[in-house]
Formats: C-alpha cells, sequence, structure tokens
C-alpha cells in the first residue's frame, strides 16, 4: 500500500504550518524490507526491550539475511524458545542484554542450543489498537 508523505519535517516541539506539497508516494515495504525473501514480522510480547522502544504487541521487522553484529537487536532460539535482546559481544564471550533493568542479561554458553534467527531492522509500534 502507499502512503502520502509530506517534504515538510513536523517538528515534535511547537506546531508549524502545514505545507501544500508532497512526496510521491511511500511504500512501506520499500523503507522497512530490504531482503524480501530473508524478512518476516512477529508481533512480541513482554517488557524485556521497552527501553529499546520494542513494546509488548509491537511488530518487529526482522531481515535473517543481515549478520548481526555488537549491538544489533536481534531475534534468537535459545533452546526451544525465542527471544529479542540485544546482541554483546566481548571478547570470546557472547551475551543476550534485556532493555530493561528488571531483567539480567544471558550469557551464552556450551550448554544452551543458540541460533540468531535475524537482525530487527525495524519496530511497528501503533499508539492505538482496535
Amino acid at each position: 500500500m502507499d502512503v502520502p508523505v509530506f517534504l515538510a519535517h513536523i517538528p515534535c516541539g511547537f506546531p508549524s504550518p502545514a505545507d501544500d506539497f508532497r512526496e510521491p508516494s511511500l511504500d512501506l515495504n520499500e523503507l522497512v524490507i530490504l531482503h524480501p525473501d530473508a524478512t518476516f514480522l512477529v508481533r512480541v510480547s513482554g517488557d524485556s526491550m521497552k527501553q529499546a522502544g520494542i513494546h509488548d504487541g509491537d511488530i518487529i521487522v526482522v531481515d535473517r539475511a543481515i549478520t548481526p553484529v555488537h549491538a544489533s537487536i536481534i531475534v534468537a532460539r535459545l533452546n526451544d524458545k525465542f527471544t529479542v535482546k540485544r546482541l554483546y559481544l566481548k571478547g570470546e564471550s557472547v551475551y543476550l542484554l534485556p532493555a530493561n533493568s528488571h531483567y539480567q542479561p544471558i550469557k551464552i554458553t556450551s550448554e544452551l542450543d543458540f541460533e540468531v534467527w535475524g537482525v530487527v531492522v525495524a519496530v511497528v509500534h501503533l499508539f492505538v489498537r482496535t
């Protein structure tokens, strides 16, 4: 679905007059999907990533074609469960960090069956849900 985009940037501070001009339509798929065959959407639950702007009920865009690097937010499989966390690389050690102080980091050890499923490239956060 193409959505119109206005040329003017709207400040989050004081209101400004609206421009009568707009850019060509914007396809949200083109904006957030770099590798269509390797990208999927998933709705998240929980609050462990809320300080990263990922909230309960949000939809994340996950790209499996992107190689994760230090500080990437990833979807990982730990044993038979999935989680969304920030990848933290320290020397030879790998950690999954939550973005909420109520949760503890997870150190990846040889006892865990660990796999990165993809890198989070965008978040759809709805303020109004119907």
